[in-house]
């Protein structure tokens, strides 16, 4: 049975698609989130104020929106992908005239009953728009200039935007998941070569624009050491909770480090670190194996979609929320640069956790519209 847009195998009913619904991922992603408020109760001192219980609340609506967009069409999600790019990159803009200030970035819009950072949702605009674009182009033409024009457009609009708040972590994640999704429509490696090349040329001019905290982040980076009061203290403070941990932790609400407050950002950027002081190497890597096993089950809806625009779009999606966590962890490990980049799930956060579960709920679309087929001009 085929029906309009190019789509050919017949749209299942609703009760087709709630029986769809891949329940194993919700229970998988609870179980994660869980952890989260567990230690967003640890973090407030046994209390559920100011994070956990907020956090709860934010994570019910987050799941019921997931599961809505898990049922709503794949081809809606095709036709939406232009306009819900264009809606974030506007709202980028308006961040730059009436954004609301905090910690000396301009990131925020407030909307008076919800806060939204709108560089958090244009992440998962640009996997949207790219599994668009690179499903509706034909596979020999995927290396042609003209084809590659619009995604570099794509990723470098909201990415000059977002350093100008300035938040270097995220328009580092918008380079790298524009980039994981080129790899995966099959952009040739001497391509992204000429591209690194390109950038690492630049550095010295780049390094010129750079504000003078993301420089001390950089030369910290470097040698922590340095300055131990000051640029160093964040990340010295996270290894050395690292390291108090041990094996099995010191217990659930005896952290030293985050409960006397030597830990910074204990409730969202440096969560992890709390999560390894209390629980130990065993309890985080729980955690990673939680992670991986949310990432598997993406990887496996991407490979059993028929549509080539859901196989990008689940995978795309699944490299992003990859990016969420290895970022995080690496930073508070010392691996890379401090940046503002959440533990997805797991750091306190509206705009952060409810993006999160939106894409989840794009991946659980692919799944459950696995058996639709889209041809390559279905979206034009």
């Amino acid at each position: 049975m085929s029906y309009d847009g190019g789509f050919s195998g017949s749209e299942p009913t609703l009760r087709e698609k709630i029986l769809r619904l891949n329940w194993g991922l919700v229970l998988l992603v609870t179980t994660t989130a869980s952890l989260g408020f567990a230690m967003l109760y640890s973090a407030a001192n046994a209390s559920l104020e100011p994070w956990a219980g907020r956090q709860m609340v934010r994570f019910a609506i987050g799941v019921a929106m997931m599961i809505g967009v898990a049922l709503v069409e794949l081809r809606f999600w095709l036709k939406a992908a232009w306009p819900f790019y264009a809606i974030n990159l506007v709202l980028l803009v308006a961040v730059e005239i009436i954004g609301d200030i905090a910690g000396g970035a301009q990131r925020w819009l407030d909307f008076g009953v919800l806060q939204l950072q709108p560089s958090e949702t244009m992440k998962i605009a640009v996997v949207l728009l790219l599994a668009r674009h690179f499903h509706c182009v034909d596979v020999e033409d995927v290396n042609l200039p003209r084809t590659l024009l619009v995604p570099l457009a794509v990723v470098l609009a909201p990415t000059a935007l977002v350093m100008r708040q300035p938040d270097l972590g995220t328009a580092m994640v918008l380079v790298m998941v524009g980039g994981a999704m080129m790899w995966l429509a099959g952009v040739r490696f001497w391509l992204f070569a000429a591209l690194i090349a390109g950038a690492a040329a630049a550095v010295p001019v780049a390094w010129g624009f750079l504000r003078e905290y993301q420089k001390q982040r950089v030369l910290t980076f470097l040698d922590p050491g340095s300055d131990p009061l000051g640029a160093g203290y964040h990340i010295l403070q996270s290894k050395i909770a690292l390291g108090s941990g041990g094996m099995f932790g010191k217990g659930f609400l005896a952290g030293t480090q985050s409960h006397l407050n030597f830990l910074p950002e204990k409730h969202t950027d440096f969560i992890f670190t709390m999560l390894a002081e209390e629980l130990g190497l065993v309890g985080a890597l729980g955690l990673v194996v939680l992670y991986a096993l949310i990432m598997a089950w993406g990887v496996a809806i991407a490979l059993l979609a028929r549509s080539h625009f859901a196989r990008m779009l689940a995978m795309g999606l699944t490299a992003n929320f990859f990016l969420y966590v290895f970022v995080n962890i690496a930073m508070v490990m010392g691996v890379v640069p401090v940046v503002g980049v959440p533990l997805p799930l797991i750091s306190y956060g509206g705009t952060a956790m409810l993006a999160v579960l939106f894409a989840l709920g794009l991946v659980m679309c692919c799944h459950t519209h696995r058996n639709i087929w889209i041809n390559r001009r279905g979206g034009s």
